[in-house]
């Protein structure tokens, strides 16, 4: 035995007594989570309470005294909750497909990997498998930091009855894949229209030649590229190791701080945290000053706006809906008065739901 070996041996040793002690806490847990599914399936109780989870990560964060981080911390003990949560009841995912999606990362970073994923071929079938009870809940991209909104969220967050229940922001790294690692032979590169638009100046610049073509999802320019030797496809490391193809050149998204919001939909209504967010759709008739009648009752209560975007009515009359992130829940005081009024001033009305803040 080499010297190294000698030193590691009896900390490897002592890693491998820790991770049985580990083994047997985790074991004594999941006894625990079962008996709490046992009480809440006879109040018919959800199994998954994001409010909740979100507490019991803010802290243990607050107690670490390390030396892991914050992030590991949270990421250890989403899978830990996520796998006993699923002793319970599995849930089903529905996330736009198909696998490989920054959606499908999204919902596992989100709600961990002990998940039933369904991928869905368009983001109203997302919401369609949540309303019809096919999942439980949904996770859908609603905004990106380079592009902005997404236009048919936010038309189907409009129409649908479904609640947002939380959020999921994720950083977005593209890279130009192909079935070679190489564009020899390639003569158009695949990718949804908001990774084009995302990648736009490098392929103007790298890759003029190449002629663009939007489909349904970055994943699906994957699955097309790895059969097609004269395609390339635009996408991220899942959908690249879910399809076997290449790195070209990796992360050619114009903006190295490129990202995502996602929210998870479904019925579920969080309860106050203490660090939430409340999502709004609101109107006004088309008057002088009226948007700014809209949001004088955010400031008279001291309400704070995270987030405020536009979208036509679709009425064909130069009408707007007005999508709004405010800071709190709509149970908490200042936040119920200040949405009291809006009621009244307001056209259209419409909470989308309030939840956990990613931030």
């Amino acid at each position: 035995m080499s010297t190294e070996e000698q030193r590691l041996a009896p900390l490897r040793e002592k890693i491998d007594a820790l991770d049985a002690q580990i083994l047997e806490l985790l074991s004594q847990r999941a006894k625990a989570a079962q008996e709490v599914g046992h009480i809440k399936g006879g109040f018919s109780s959800p199994v998954f309470r994001p409010e909740r989870e979100r507490q019991v990560i803010a802290k243990l964060q607050e107690i670490n005294q390390g030396p892991l981080l914050s992030d590991g911390i949270a990421a250890i003990w989403r899978e830990v909750m996520s796998a006993c949560r699923a002793l319970e009841a599995r849930q089903t995912i529905a996330f736009l497909g198909p696998v490989g999606t920054f959606s499908e990362q999204a919902a596992q970073n989100y709600f961990g990997h002990s998940i039933a994923g369904l991928p869905c071929n368009s983001l109203d079938e997302v919401f369609k498998a949540v309303e019809k009870g096919a999942a439980q809940f949904g996770v859908v991209p609603v905004e990106n930091s380079s592009e902005g909104a997404i236009s048919r969220t936010l038309d189907l967050l409009l129409d649908s009855p479904m609640h947002i229940s939380g959020e999921v922001v994720l950083p977005i790294h593209h890279h130009l894949l192909s079935k070679s690692g190489s564009l020899d032979g390639v003569t158009t590169v695949c990718a949804h229209a908001q990774a084009l638009a995302q990648c736009q100046q490098w392929l103007s610049q790298h890759a003029p030649q190449l002629k663009r073509q939007a489909v349904s999802s970055n994943a699906e320019a994957a699955r097309l590229a790895a059969s097609d030797p004269t395609l390339a496809a635009i996408a991220g490391d899942p959908a690249q190791l879910a399809y076997g193809l290449q790195v070209v050149a990796a992360q050619v998204q114009d903006d190295a701080h490129n990202r995502t919001r996602f929210v998870v939909i479904g019925t579920y209504e969080c309860q106050p945290t203490g660090k939430d967010q409340t999502s709004l759709v609101l109107s006004v008739d088309n008057q002088p000053g009226a948007v700014h009648r809209l949001l004088a009752p955010l400031a008279k209560h001291g309400v704070s706006m995270n987030r405020f975007e536009s979208r036509p009515a679709r009425k064909g009359t130069w009408e707007y809906h007005f999508y709004i992130d405010i800071a709190g829940h709509a149970a908490d005081a200042k936040v119920v008065k200040a949405l009291e009024e809006l009621k009244e001033i307001a056209a259209f009305y419409k909470n989308l739901g309030s939840y956990p803040h990613s931030a």
